[in-house]
């Protein structure tokens, strides 16, 4: 036999064998995905929009991957049925008022549909059953809100930008007040005022405090200012003193 044939027929062999495994082994992983090969359940649940929800989508349960979406009907102009194929070892914890909610992987990733979980002490679902949903929130109706927040907040940086060249050029009460140096000094000299004014009026009590026709007054209210202390020192002493008798 021909050297080259037989190396071309071994080169041939290895090449088939190779690709048989590489056929077995992907057919193993997309099985193993889908639960091809582990026992399953099927459950339904209906949208009225799927929000981009496609088949083989995955289906979490407690934040893991439990089964896939099987199919996706429209039934009529306001539902969309849902099929999906679970694991039958998870089961035992999908309680019949457990809903289902449409979700992303991630903030830009691959739809995928969440199963909450319940009450411990609803009984479990079976195979067949259907469970309720919650609407999802359209991604259009995000962006239309966040369009009316950034409108508003220009609208009001264009606000604020204009106040701003007002107070820098002087213009308004605020812009005169910061800008004109002789409202700023007519305000330090009216503070000075206020200071001395203070000043004389503490002068005046003392004086007051002095004149004897006043001393009287002065003397009772000092001593009423006393007892009241006085008074409040008695009240803390006797609380603390009923707090230790009733420790001990």
């Amino acid at each position: 036999m021909d050297t080259s044939t037989t190396k071309f027929k071994l080169r041939l062999g290895i090449f088939i064998v190779i690709g048989i495994l590489l056929f077995v082994l992907t057919i193993f992983i997309l099985g193993k995905q889908k639960n091809l090969f582990n026992p399953v359940f099927r459950l339904t649940t209906s949208f009225t929009n799927v929000s981009g929800l496609e088949v083989g989508s995955n289906i979490r349960f407690a934040g893991i991957n439990v089964g896939t979406v099987d199919a996706i009907d429209i039934i009529d102009d306001s539902t969309v049925m849902v099929d999906m194929i679970l694991r039958k070892s998870i089961q035992r914890f999908i309680k019949k008022d457990c809903s289902a909610s449409i979700g992303s992987a991630g903030i830009i990733g691959d739809k995928i549909l969440t199963i909450s979980q319940r009450s411990s002490e609803v009984s479990a679902v079976k195979d067949g059953d259907a469970i309720a949903s919650r609407e999802p929130v359209e991604t259009d109706a995000i962006i239309a809100s966040l369009k009316i927040t950034a409108s508003n907040a220009e609208v009001v940086s264009d606000q604020l930008a204009e106040i701003m060249i007002k107070i820098n050029s002087g213009r308004g009460t605020l812009g005169r007040l910061i800008q004109d140096t002789m409202i700023g000094d007519d305000f330090s000299e009216t503070m000075k005022n206020i200071k001395s004014s203070s000043k004389g009026l503490d002068e005046n009590m003392n004086a007051a405090k002095e004149n004897f026709l006043l001393k009287g007054y002065f003397r009772r209210k000092a001593e009423a200012a006393q007892q009241l202390k006085d008074d409040e020192e008695k009240a803390r002493k006797a609380k603390q003193k009923a707090l230790d008798k009733a420790k001990k």
